[in-house]
């Protein structure tokens, strides 16, 4: 296991190349959480994720021998900026396995840097077992997304900034996909305050670590699926595996769902974009039992898809119930649409879509009926507009919106 030195020794590397990603108090996910929370905002990094940390100093740990044969890594796409930003700063050869599902934005700037990208498989595990062919077959020193120690040491450099802006802190949340970064986070922090604890955030649909600790060994998922791409590894490393059954207190899942509620929350309330796989940490939040405590959620990256961010939000808004789809049977006679729009308005609510079918209804030959989808203020919102309706003699019946 890493000892400080290892940590230390890397932040003095990084100092070169890291931005400043300062801590951001968070007045929203405070109040949704019941603890005081910071957001550490990796998304915001140089390459636009934690990645460049890791993939960094194995680099510039490399001898002059291997980096001559040049270097080969998988990726997911945000540990192949990383690999390939290194490389361009010491000058050798980057060559980068991407599933074909990555982002097109991740698989465009890795390019930017001056690598070779191979696109193989669907997803991470098939693009690591092609790089591993590769790395054979030319030689290339392979750097591990996760599962080395160099890049763990790089990876907990997050830990030592963390602890110097906050040392009062009593909970890291933390995502996992490989178990690189939460890695390096646990073993430093412990390191640093052992009674600090450690909380890592799987998605549900690739929840390799949680089954890895309830199994006590590494184990394969038959697969992994979740929006959070950049997370779905469906086995997790030996050595991560063996830091966080050390180190890490506790592994909380979360749905796509939930995913998608932090992420318009994040955009709304601090205008700050970040990846699905980015904001697992933030939606855990409401899953954490302690209360009043000091916690620090791992904005992991935002290398995210300018279309997938009108997904998102369009999603997020359905799921904190801020767009209502409802019908509603009125009168086939003149001046009844104009009743109902004024009512909405009276209610405060703002009609997105209205849909007036005189020929649906053939049941009941006296009515029509008006499907409506407004924009709300939130579940309390859509019960005093429901309930004006009734007042008045409507009957609503709610549309449940589709958000998979």
């Amino acid at each position: 296991m890493a000892k400080l030195e290892a940590f230390i020794k890397a932040k003095e590397k990084l100092s070169k190349v890291l931005l400043k990603t300062s801590l951001i108090q968070s007045p929203i996910f405070s109040k949704e959480a019941g603890n005081e929370v910071y957001i550490k905002p990796e998304n915001l990094q140089k390459t636009g994720s934690f990645k460049i940390r890791g993939a960094y100093n194995k680099i510039t740990n490399l001898s002059d021998e291997e980096k001559k044969k040049g270097v080969i890594a998988s990726s997911a796409g945000n540990h192949a900026q990383g690999v390939a930003y290194g490389a361009k700063e010491s000058g050798i050869k980057a060559v980068i396995v991407m599933p074909k599902s990555t982002p097109l934005i991740k698989v465009e700037s890795t390019k930017q840097y001056g690598a070779e990208v191979v696109l193989h498989g669907d997803v991470y595990d098939d693009a690591f077992k092609k790089a591993k062919e590769l790395e054979e077959k030319e030689g290339y020193i392979f750097v591990h997304p996760f599962d080395d120690e160099d890049v763990i040491h790089g990876q907990g450099t997050i830990a030592l900034e963390i602890l110097e802006e906050l040392p009062e802190t009593d909970i890291i949340l933390v995502p996992i996909g490989g178990g690189g970064l939460i890695s390096g986070i646990a073993c430093a922090a412990k390191i640093l305050k052992p009674e600090i604890k450690i909380i890592g955030v799987e998605p549900d649909g690739a929840a390799s670590a949680y089954e890895a600790i309830k199994e006590d060994k590494v184990v394969e998922l038959k697969e992994a699926n979740t929006i959070a791409d950049g997370t779905a590894v469906k086995k997790i490393g030996n050595t991560t595996f063996e830091y966080i059954k050390k180190y890490v207190d506790e592994i909380i899942t979360v749905s796509d769902y939930e995913l998608m509620e932090s992420f318009l929350l994040l955009v709304e309330k601090h205008k700050i974009i970040a990846e699905n796989s980015g904001i697992l940490s933030l939606a855990a939040l409401k899953k954490l039992k302690e209360k009043n405590k000091k916690v620090v959620s791992v904005v992991s990256g935002g290398n995210i898809d300018v279309l997938m961010i009108s997904s998102m939000i369009n999603k997020g808004l359905i799921r904190r119930d801020r767009i209502f789809n409802f019908s509603v049977n009125i009168p086939d006679k003149p001046g009844e649409l104009a009743k109902v729009v004024d009512l909405i308005a009276q209610q405060g609510a703002n009609v997105v879509k209205l849909e007036h079918n005189q020929f649906k209804n053939l049941s009941r030959f006296k009515d029509i009926e008006l499907q409506i989808t407004v924009e709300t203020n939130g579940s309390e919102h859509i019960q005093n507009l429901t309930q004006a309706f009734e007042e008045k003699g409507y009957e609503i019946v709610r549309i449940k919106s589709k958000i998979n």
